[in-house]
């Protein structure tokens, strides 16, 4: 009996031991699921060695004069007043195209030729009908001084007079014919005559679509070209709701695209749609204050825009957390136990956030480094 108890004794010390083991082999890891109360369900304990790990640093609440910097997000797109389709004045056939999707051109450059023989027809009309008025001009002129003698009578004359009235304004409507093709009458004659018009870009700007080819033939209501004039680029940017009341048209903003965040540009906000959209947002126009290529149609853009400063509290951003839409801060408890806090934030910047009625955090030492790994453990406590 005295054997069987000795034995007995030793497998307890053995299983003992081997549990201890077994704990140092759980602290190795340094996000171990610690046992926790039920009724402690904002709590976490850590042990030394994930404290070193995770290296906490703790802060308190302090008074800042901080800036609310508003984030917007949003696309770059241009006014319609500032898009244009472009068309022939009159019917033909494309004989050129020099531009494509995309290029740049200047004003009055030339983006295509159209070629058709009623160009010809209408230049042929304006050089007969200018002789044709130069010859009622002088016959006007002489049934005028063969009436002041009573040579010819008042009805020859009047004829002349209307013969002469006719050709003037066809010659003018033809003259604005040409002139609104490309032809100038001026210097106009038989031998210069030309079966080709040219298509010039109104102003300066991109290309944005091509609706023709070489050989198409084109009716005056056809599309040839659509043309972006960039000096209509406007920013369309999102504005939460929590943000409306802070957006007013007159600020002035920074605006930069993903691509290069780095260089930002100075817009300005031109309007804002005093209504919310579906999606809880606004839409707040903005206008670059110098033009730039580094925004084009269809770009998606962020925005920064500072609101006036004021005195408050606030905690390093480094401090809070978010959880399932709230905010939340860490307090140190001591004896390595941190207790989740929520709060209530309000302006933020790019180092601190203001926490609204923070009176309660006074004198609490609050987690900074580490706030979020403590997070992750409550939740995989949770879980």
């Amino acid at each position: 009996m005295h054997f069987k108890n000795i034995s007995l004794y030793s497998l307890t010390l053995i299983l003992t031991l081997s549990s201890c083991s077994g704990k140092k082999e759980e602290e190795k890891t340094v996000y171990e699921n610690t046992k926790f109360a039920k009724n402690n369900k904002n709590s976490v304990h850590l042990t030394e060695k994930q404290i070193q790990s995770v290296g906490l640093t703790t802060t308190a609440i302090q008074n800042r004069n901080m800036e609310k910097l508003v984030r917007l997000n949003g696309k770059a797109e241009i006014a319609p007043s500032h898009i244009n389709s472009v068309s022939s004045i009159m019917g033909g056939h494309i004989k050129s195209i020099n531009v494509i999707n995309g290029s740049h051109f200047n004003k009055g450059q030339v983006l295509a030729v159209v070629e058709d023989p009623q160009f010809i027809q209408l230049q042929q009309d304006y050089l007969v009908t200018k002789a044709q008025l130069e010859a009622a001009r002088l016959n006007f002129n002489r049934q005028k001084d063969l009436n002041t003698s009573k040579a010819s009578s008042d009805k020859t004359m009047q004829t002349a007079q209307a013969d002469y009235a006719t050709l003037n304004a066809t010659l003018k409507g033809l003259e604005e014919k040409l002139r609104i093709i490309g032809i100038n009458t001026k210097g106009l004659h038989t031998g210069n005559i030309r079966s080709r018009i040219s298509i010039h870009a109104p102003f300066t700007g991109f290309v944005s679509k091509i609706f023709v080819n070489n050989g198409q033939y084109i009716n005056p209501a056809d599309t040839l070209f659509e043309l972006i004039n960039p000096a209509g680029l406007l920013l369309e940017l999102k504005v939460f709701e929590n943000d409306v009341n802070d957006i007013q048209t007159g600020q002035e903003i920074l605006v930069y695209n993903n691509q290069n965040p780095g260089l930002k540009s100075n817009a300005k906000i031109i309007s804002v749609v005093p209504s919310i959209e579906n999606g809880g947002s606004a839409t707040a126009i903005a206008k670059l204050s110098s033009a730039t290529a580094e925004f084009v149609k269809g770009m998606y853009i962020n925005a920064e825009v500072k609101i006036s400063s004021r005195y408050t509290q606030g905690l390093p951003n480094e401090a809070l957390v978010s959880y399932e839409n709230k905010n939340y801060v860490f307090e140190d408890l001591g004896k390595s136990n941190y207790k989740m806090i929520p709060v209530v934030t309000g302006i933020s910047d790019d180092q601190f956030t203001e926490i609204i009625k923070s009176d309660f955090l006074k004198d609490k030492k609050i987690v900074q480094k580490g706030a979020y790994s403590l997070l992750m453990m409550l939740k995989n406590k949770a879980e």
